[in-house]
């Protein structure tokens, strides 16, 4: 299906691995052309090498915790031209006990999980309203609408992630800007790995047993009881993006963990 991405500029942050580089790959072998993004300049070039065989894409590095590295980031991508499609997908995790969790812990994932998106959003957005186009996705998460108790500080953040989209979906009123969210369950990526591979070590079981408990205590209510894969993501991704008539939405791609039929 042609989703009418032919040479379409997207700006994808967080790009260099997980959702965010499938997300990128499957822009660009829709046709368009991508800019990607990484904390470092290693993870950038990586990526580049690993995607340019599919199309058209460039790249740079920085800390969107950072102003001027945000800015910096809006100025190399306006640079290749007018950015047709924004995804915030920067973001961490982590499980930590909420009684751990410091004023410091919950700064920091503010910064991270939503002010990169506002920093961003904030370059970019008027732009797209100047022209009366343009397509903005934030990357939230299931945990924003069921809330983890065991990452208390990333559910809430996600949370905010809702109300930031709904927010400036309601500025674009009149125009074909649309600003949507995608709601991702469990996702097999690489952090994700890791974190449990050392479950795995640490309890002393196979990988695949540390899984099929986790569904079974952690996440009962999934109805595919399995990771979400993120270039399932990435499908959800582009086609809300390319989508006109999609504005201010949650587009849920979690595996039926969120029992409502909304």
């Amino acid at each position: 299906m042609d989703l009418g991405l032919e040479n379409k500029i997207v700006l994808v942050t967080g790009s260099g691995s997980g959702i965010g580089k499938a997300t990128a790959e499957a822009f660009i072998k829709e046709g368009a052309r991508v800019i990607v993004h990484g904390l470092t300049e290693e993870e950038v070039a990586t990526c580049i090498s690993d995607l340019s065989q599919h199309g058209d894409v460039v790249g740079t590095h920085g800390d969107l915790t950072n102003l001027d590295d945000a800015n910096y980031l809006c100025e190399f991508a306006q640079n290749v031209g007018k950015i047709d499609v924004l995804i915030n997908n920067v973001g961490i995790f982590s499980v930590k006990a909420f009684e751990d969790l410091t004023d410091e812990d919950w700064m920091q994932y503010f910064n991270i999980n939503v002010l990169s998106a506002v920093r961003m959003s904030r370059n970019i957005l008027p732009r797209m309203l100047a022209r009366g186009t343009g397509s903005i996705v934030n990357l939230a998460s299931e945990a924003g609408v069921k809330p983890l108790p065991q990452m208390v500080h990333y559910s809430v953040t996600k949370t905010a992630m809702l109300g930031l989209t709904r927010g400036m979906a309601e500025l674009t009123k009149g125009t074909e800007v649309c600003v949507n969210s995608v709601l991702p369950g469990p996702t097999w990526t690489e952090g994700v790995k890791s974190y449990f591979d050392g479950l795995a070590e640490q309890k002393g079981e196979p990988l695949e047993t540390i899984i099929e408990n986790y569904f079974k205590s952690d996440e009962p209510t999934s109805l595919i009881q399995r990771f979400v894969q993120a270039d399932e993501v990435a499908k959800t991704i582009i086609s809300v993006a390319a989508n006109k008539a999609a504005n201010g939405g949650s587009y849920r791609v979690e595996g039926g963990i969120i029992r409502s039929i909304l």
